[in-house]
């Protein structure tokens, strides 16, 4: 089988709460989402179509190509399964391959035993229709297949990606608690940002808002910054379709006139650090960076734009009595310098949110590692017009 150019059902995966935010990016490349689900889309495509989705989505951590479908009620099922597939011709010879999973099957309490019988079943099929042992291991850095097991439904894939889409690869010196790539740039997705107007990013920390606005507003994809991908390491791998995705990614970027980008830090390690990893991303030169209090940014007046900041939640870093007083702080900021904009404040704590003293107009759901987060939008009237939070 050539599953360079056979369509089959590809799943497209990210964090929970970020699937509307992968389904724009899915439709603007060009391809018809069939479904959309709690964590990730359905669409239809063969592997190399898979290269261009690996090379542009922001907001996506794999692109599975499914191989099989097939009922298994438990791990002897799944090797026998397995074992039928024609895996010498997925495989390239003296190739590497690893082994990932998603088990939830009242038979199996180790996903890595699930793993196990898979590997030995690709392993034993390859020895017995080549005569030698293809090479295993848990490394993603070559041919990944992921199995799909609820219950007695399995599915088998070809793992298009190898590690996560989800860092972007330019960030090298992350600071604390920082926020997932893809994360970012779904929270700045869910904004009304025009990719034009200002936007200002108070508490920048590594600076991962700023850079990927930056990158968003010019067209810069995550590809730029990786050159390693699983759809390498199959057998039938065309590098000439790869340099042409790759080029394209140059060919796209694209400035903005008079684009404003500000982050600042009371932090000059992380403003450095937030420079650095911008540095890496190809846009330093988009983004003013500066070291001060959030309360001294300076906020372009006149003219409409984002204010986006990301405080402490409280779970993991600060005193939460400190950060009561910096949520208020945060509201009469914005009250008093960001008329006209739309304030955005990302938080995994409602009860300090509270402290803004301002009503969101639109609440918008994430998480961030495993905490139930919020991304609380504040029109910012040019007027008098507020009202308290309840």
């Amino acid at each position: 089988m050539d599953v360079f150019s056979e369509k089959s059902t590809v799943i497209i995966t990210c964090p929970k709460r970020i699937p509307p935010y992968l389904e724009e990016e899915v439709i603007a490349l060009g391809f018809s989402v069939e479904e959309r689900f709690i964590t990730g889309v359905r669409i239809s495509a063969c592997i190399n179509e898979c290269i261009k989705l690996n090379l542009n989505l922001r907001c996506a951590s794999q692109v599975l190509y499914s191989l099989k479908q097939f009922e298994a009620d438990d791990a002897g099922d799944i090797y026998r399964k397995v074992f039928d597939f024609p895996w010498e011709e997925i495989l390239p010879e003296q190739g590497y391959f690893s082994v990932t999973s998603n088990v939830n099957n009242p038979t199996i309490n180790n996903s890595m035993f699930a793993n196990l019988r898979v590997k030995d079943a690709i392993v034993d099929r390859v020895r017995e229709k080549r005569g030698e042992r293809p090479s295993t291991g848990s490394a993603l850095t070559g041919a990944v297949i992921h199995l799909f097991w609820k219950n007695e439904q399995a599915e088998l894939f070809i793992d298009t990606s190898g590690d996560s889409l989800g860092r972007h690869g330019y960030r090298k010196l992350p600071g604390l608690a920082p926020m997932l790539e893809s994360l970012a740039a779904a929270t700045i997705s869910a904004t009304r940002w025009d990719k034009k107007s200002p936007f200002v990013n108070p508490m920048c920390g590594s600076g991962t808002l700023a850079i990927e606005a930056a990158m968003i507003a010019t067209h810069r994809c995550p590809g730029l910054f990786r050159n390693q991908y699983a759809f390498m390491h199959l057998k039938g791998y065309d590098e000439a379709v790869y340099r042409k995705e790759d080029a394209l990614l140059e060919e796209q970027i694209r400035e903005v006139l008079g684009l404003k980008i500000i982050a600042t830090d009371n932090s000059a390690r992380a403003v450095e650090n937030a420079r650095k990893n911008a540095i890496a991303a190809g846009v330093a030169g988009l983004i003013e960076f500066s070291v001060c209090d959030f309360a001294d940014t300076e906020v372009p007046e006149n003219v409409p734009g984002i204010f986006f900041v990301n405080p402490e939640y409280g779970e993991r870093l600060g005193a939460v009595q400190e950060l009561e007083i910096t949520y208020g702080r945060i509201g009469d900021f914005m009250k008093k310098h960001c008329k006209g904009y739309f304030g955005y404040v990302f938080t995994g704590n409602l009860e300090l949110a509270k402290k803004i003293g301002l009503k969101a107009t639109r609440r918008l759901e994430f998480y961030t590692s495993k905490i139930d987060c919020r991304l609380l939008e504040y029109e910012l009237y040019s007027g008098t017009r507020s009202s308290t939070e309840k």
